[in-house]
């Protein structure tokens, strides 16, 4: 699959890399049904690229953790993006670790797949990513109790940002929030909506 202009400036040395997963994206994602059958031509845009733009709010050498991995969206291209993150991929499903622990050896990535629910997670990380996996209150109750003090949780949130802020604010600050904004993140064809929130104190379940 080809990579657009603007991967090698976003992925340095790990182009390659990025374009044997997007091939793994558009085809077994695709077959396994961990990606819709029309998503097969768009996967660099609409996927990876996207994937990339929160990488710049992660600290260096960040303990990183991507809740409800799926495809491995966000967290393998926003390793490719910042290779100095130990990124983990948190993911339940057995059919999608699975896929996740197979691309993951055949790229021999320095990446940990963990099958897991976030609620039964017990370790923290500096931040805390994730894309498309549940509203703003119901992700923020399952993933606050995994932000180490002082870190963030970062949602790739799109158009429905703003809004689904305004609607949860109430309950997130009730959930330990302490600061909560939106923000566009990357640059060109890698941009995103973001909503971050920080936690300044670490939380117990």
């Amino acid at each position: 699959m080809t990579a657009p202009a603007v991967a090698p400036q976003l992925f340095g040395e790990r182009l390659g890399l990025a374009v044997r997963y997007a091939d793994w994206l558009a085809g077994a994602a695709v077959e396994r049904g961990l990606l819709g059958p029309r998503e097969a031509d768009r996967v660099w845009e609409r996927h990876v690229l996207n994937s990339t733009a929160p990488a710049e709010l992660l600290p260096q050498g960040a303990r990183v953790g991507d809740v409800g991995s799926g495809a491995g969206l966000p967290g393998i291209p926003l390793w490719f993006a910042r290779p100095d993150v130990r990124m983990t991929l948190i993911e339940p499903l057995l059919r999608r670790a699975a896929f996740l622990d197979e691309v993951v050896a055949d790229l021999v990535l320095p990446i940990r797949v963990l099958r897991a629910r976030a609620e039964d997670v017990t370790e923290q990380f500096d931040v805390v990513v994730s894309r498309a996996v549940a509203p703003l209150d119901r992700l923020v109750r399952w993933c606050a109790p995994l932000v180490a003090p002082s870190g963030l949780l970062v949602a790739i949130k799109g158009r429905s940002a703003e809004q689904e802020l305004a609607q949860h604010l109430p309950v997130l600050e009730k959930l330990g929030a302490t600061r909560a904004e939106v923000r566009t993140v990357g640059t060109g064809s890698s941009t995103a909506t973001v909503v971050v929130l920080a936690f300044t104190k670490g939380r117990s379940r």
